[in-house]
């Protein structure tokens, strides 16, 4: 990695938790210097705009949560257990967080209306979320754990999305009440759907 190179991805690292905390119109250039403790000229001579820090802080923060997801369910043999990891490492990581929570449901809520491009890329993410937790699904069915009615895309999609409202819910009132009986939730359809 070049000098350049290595600046470029300590400006990311560090513009990241800021963008995800304060938001993209709520993180100015001076947030960025200070933490940075560069000048207008280093961050500026690393990247064309805010815009393009923006987008590099989303793609580190989901590409680290996405790596820490993994790490999570890593060395467990089944898909229950692979799936109750995925629910823990929700409850005890992102309600919790000092970072701003959940990259995906924070920049998603800014940008839906305002930066497509931002959007195109939450969109994704979301995708990617759902997936790996319908593949997790499929690897159960395929191993004959859960049962055959247990359909891996509609609980990808179920199961992100009450996670996601969790946080956002959790986060604001404070309290991990909230995440606690969505997790639970789902861990009981799981349970029900194995075989």
């Amino acid at each position: 990695m070049t000098k350049a190179e290595r600046t470029r991805q300590f400006i990311i690292e560090k513009a990241a938790p800021i963008f995800n905390k304060k938001g993209i119109a709520g993180t100015a250039i001076s947030d960025i210097m200070e933490v940075t403790k560069l000048a207008k000229g280093g961050v500026y001579g690393n990247f064309e705009s805010k815009e393009e820090i923006c987008l590099e802080a989303f793609n580190y923060l989901t590409t680290s949560l996405g790596n820490a997801i993994n790490q999570s369910m890593d060395g467990k043999k089944s898909a229950k257990e692979k799936l109750f990891a995925l629910l823990d490492f929700y409850a005890e990581r992102l309600t919790k967080s000092n970072n701003g929570g959940c990259p995906i449901l924070n920049f998603g809520a800014e940008a839906d209306d305002t930066n497509p491009v931002m959007k195109q890329r939450v969109k994704e993410a979301i995708s990617t979320s759902q997936k790996r937790i319908a593949n997790v699904v499929k690897q159960g069915l395929e191993a004959g754990e859960f049962k055959d009615s247990f359909n891996a895309e509609t609980f990808g999609i179920k199961m992100f999305t009450m996670i996601e409202g969790a946080i956002l819910i959790s986060r604001v009132q404070s309290s991990n009440s909230h995440m606690m009986l969505i997790t639970d939730m789902l861990k009981t359809e799981i349970e029900e759907n194995c075989i």
